[in-house]
């Protein structure tokens, strides 16, 4: 069967198709895979602590083992109890495990958590063209989804949230939903004994926790900073953002400098459309800078290239890091040199 599409997998993960017997989870957010996994064996079985109603396999087991997906998913549980696999899917090839999964439907539900698969990738294609299995793409959060996230766990904890602290942690968090359920629990922690959070209270828990890292990145990409710009990239890598996020926020703000050219040609101010845009005061600095470097022709152009590499890198798991590197690397290029004639 082909992927759900987004706005259903929450009412499916509430109620589970029983007709499926095969679950594969995947996307760019492993934290929201993992999340989702677990509600839906929840739903799967009575007790997920209990060793016998939940059999955990690590894909890269099964390379040296390939029948024991098969055995384990056409096992009865004791007394007929019920049993569910969960699959976290590996590096290592195991194609013929799959192979054997996908001939019929097994006796107990197999969930398969993975990473961010290729549309070609084997496993996804076997999934999407199995009758008796189903698809459920994990991308970050957006945020139509993070609003309720942020009342969830808030909520959980009797807080309120100000309109000025939501936008705040609509635009900090995302990439991770793992993450930002983390960060939320840290902010709440910060809060207690308050019944409003508000915008001070996300500025002292939450600055560090996504935003400021790529926004840091992105401005020594735009401002032609080379050598913060492959440290920053690293950081950026090792906190867990991946590179279809990463050049997407590239490619926003290219997008942003863009319309503030055309606006600065139609005769308005800047301070005007900083205030319009929302820059965020600690990178007014910045950003004035850029203005200067960037002509319309060059951000039309990088517009360009960063939707390709943004396409590309999702299209190709495996070129991903490659695209993501020679793009930050081509636009710090462009705007050094511009810097340099300028001197």
């Amino acid at each position: 069967m082909a992927a759900l599409k987004s706005g259903d997998i929450e009412a499916f993960l509430r109620k589970p198709d029983r007709a499926f017997s095969i679950f594969l989870l995947y996307g760019p957010d492993a934290g929201l895979a993992h999340e989702r996994s677990r509600l839906l064996i929840e739903k799967l079985i009575d007790d997920p602590s209990d060793p016998f109603q939940l059999i955990r396999i690590d894909g890269d087991q099964l390379s040296t083992d390939p029948t024991r997906l098969q055995d384990e998913a056409n096992t009865v549980g004791l007394f007929e109890s019920k049993r569910t696999i969960w699959l976290r899917a590996g590096t290592k090839p195991n194609q013929s495990s799959f192979d054997l999964l996908f001939k019929a439907p097994p006796i107990c539900p197999v969930v398969i958590e993975a990473g961010d698969l290729a549309p070609r990738h084997a496993l996804r294609q076997a999934v999407e063209s199995c009758k008796f299995a189903v698809v459920l793409p994990c991308y970050a959060d957006e945020g139509r989804d993070l609003p309720k996230l942020i009342d969830e766990v808030l909520g959980q904890f009797k807080l309120h949230v100000d309109d000025d602290a939501r936008q705040s942690l609509i635009s900090s968090l995302g990439a991770d939903r793992l993450l930002s359920r983390r960060e939320l629990e840290k902010l709440a922690l910060y809060a207690y004994g308050q019944s409003i959070v508000t915008s001070d209270d996300v500025d002292a828990i939450l600055s560090n926790a996504a935003q400021v890292t790529i926004d840091m990145l992105v401005d020594s990409v735009f401002s032609g900073e080379a050598q913060s710009m492959d440290s920053l990239l690293e950081r950026a890598i090792k906190e867990g953002f991946n590179p279809p996020f990463i050049i997407g926020a590239l490619l926003r703000h290219a997008f942003l400098l863009l319309n503030t050219q055309k606006e600065l040609e139609s005769g308005r101010s800047l301070g005007t459309i900083e205030k319009q845009s929302r820059v965020f005061y600690k990178r007014v600095s910045a950003f004035r800078r850029q203005v200067t470097l960037w002509s319309t022709a060059a951000l039309q152009s990088a517009v360009t290239s960063l939707g390709d590499a943004q396409l590309a890198a999702r299209q190709n798991s495996t070129l991903s890091d490659t695209l993501l590197s020679r793009s930050c690397l081509s636009l710090a290029l462009a705007a050094r040199r511009v810097a340099m004639q300028a001197c």
